[in-house]
């Protein structure tokens, strides 16, 4: 006795297709928009965090918190930070999209690196 074993229509394979090419074209169409609100996202990131461990002195961990009370809504949460205390900078990204960082100096306060054009 053989099993077939049951596998889509072709109707449901051409769907499934043109539903997948339909996603990746408009993440396409919408990727600069995306990625320039990631890159502003992970500015304040870095720059909220630069200052809370920097010009406040609190601990790191602490800073994590006001990226939620800073009014980033649902972005802070995929903000993700990171500390580097031998030169006083705080690091942010957006996984694939967006990363900055901020830089604490005592004449200038928190700056940003520089974006490319």
């Amino acid at each position: 006795m053989s099993y077939r074993t049951r596998q889509p229509s072709r109707w449901l394979r051409n769907l499934i297709l043109l539903t997948i090419v339909a996603a990746l074209a408009l993440l396409g169409w919408n990727w600069r928009g995306l990625h320039e609100k990631a890159l502003v996202g992970a500015a304040y990131g870095a720059r909220v965090g630069c200052v809370c461990r920097y010009v406040s002195q609190r601990p790191f961990k602490s800073c994590e918190g006001d990226l939620k009370a800073a009014g980033l809504g649902r972005v802070a949460g995929l903000v993700s930070l990171s500390d580097d205390p031998a030169t006083k900078t705080v690091s942010a990204g957006l996984p694939l999209l967006a990363h900055q960082s901020a830089v604490f100096s005592e004449k200038t306060g928190c700056q940003l690196e520089p974006w490319d054009e």
